[in-house]
């Protein structure tokens, strides 16, 4: 099994290095493939310094974050391709411990782990939650997209994602309309319908939080629409035997948007709150769906009776 960690930048050419050492520094054997989105410093000099080690595109001109990952990925050539963008790295051990996993259930197509969150100095905030028990667990496809549904299975951001790229290539890619609001999800729903997913309880990857980061610049409407928006395309794949019982979409719209207010009152936009809140405020299945949200997140979405209640999951 081969891998082709993918690194997609712009401008930033001294988060960039740190990105590609971690690429390099892996345990076992992979290629590293570069994608530039038409940075104006000093990135392409310094990536076709490191000569064969590294397979560099350039974008002729600025195309945004999601072309760009297509790009790379056109551009590599192993079976499974490992997502980086250049503020984040990689565990030495990152790769090896997923091909572990990978082999040891061969229908899998997409695998996530947890990523230690670090602020600009590269100290630890936070991790991002376990999901069950054990060292790793796999899902059914056919359980997949509820379990997304449900916000019981978390594939994360893409430092935390491998996938493979034929699944990634038949999805389609990633899209560029998103304009980086949730186009990493949207890509983890098309590539579930190809095959199961693996989730690793293991500390692979470290993710940078930027205090005003580019995607916080987005409205709350937006982001509450983009949310609708992902829950709509995850009904479409949801598999017949969950059909029964699906939440009605109209409870998970109201179920967002009390999510998204009770942001806007936190953040005292008092305004935006009132304008949203009305009238899913007044649905009792959208509280029930919002309390059931906030336990589970609660108890880090490691409990695992629920979850294979709901799921099936295996270990």
């Amino acid at each position: 099994m081969k891998f082709s960690v993918v690194i997609t930048t712009y401008n930033r050419l001294n988060l960039l290095k740190r990105a590609i050492a971690s690429a390099l520094n892996q345990t076992i054997p992979c290629e590293v493939v570069v994608a530039d989105d038409c940075s104006s410093d000093e990135t392409e000099n310094y990536v076709k310094s490191l000569g064969n080690s590294i397979v560099y595109h350039r974008n002729t001109v600025n195309q945004g974050h999601a072309a760009t990952v297509n790009a790379g990925v056109e551009k590599a050539s192993g079976e499974w391709i490992k997502f980086l963008d250049d503020d984040d790295y990689l565990a030495p051990n990152c790769l090896e411990e997923m091909a572990k996993a990978i082999s040891l259930h061969p229908t899998a197509v997409i695998c996530s782990c947890i990523a230690a969150q670090v602020d600009s100095n590269g100290v630890e905030i936070s991790r991002t939650p376990k999901f069950g028990t054990g060292l790793a667990l796999s899902i059914p496809q056919a359980d997949i997209h509820y379990g997304m549904l449900l916000e019981l299975v978390p594939f994360g951001t893409p430092v935390q994602v491998a996938c493979s790229r034929n699944a990634f290539l038949q999805s389609g890619g990633w899209d560029s309309q998103l304009d980086a609001n949730c186009d990493d999800i949207d890509s983890w729903i098309r590539i579930a319908q190809f095959g199961d997913a693996i989730f690793l309880n293991q500390s692979l990857a470290y993710r940078t939080i930027w205090p005003g980061a580019y995607n916080q610049k987005f409205s709350l409407f937006k982001r509450l629409e983009t949310n609708i928006l992902m829950k709509e395309k995850i009904y479409a794949f949801i598999d017949q035997k969950h059909r029964s019982h699906v939440p009605k979409l109209e409870n998970t719209k109201n179920y967002l948007i009390l999510h998204w207010s009770i942001v806007a009152l936190k953040q005292r936009q008092l305004k935006v709150f009132f304008s949203m809140v009305y009238p899913a405020i007044f649905s009792p299945m959208a509280w029930w769906m919002l309390l059931t949200a906030v336990v589970s997140r609660r108890l880090n979405r490691s409990n695992s009776r629920l979850q294979k209640l709901v799921l099936g999951t295996r270990g």
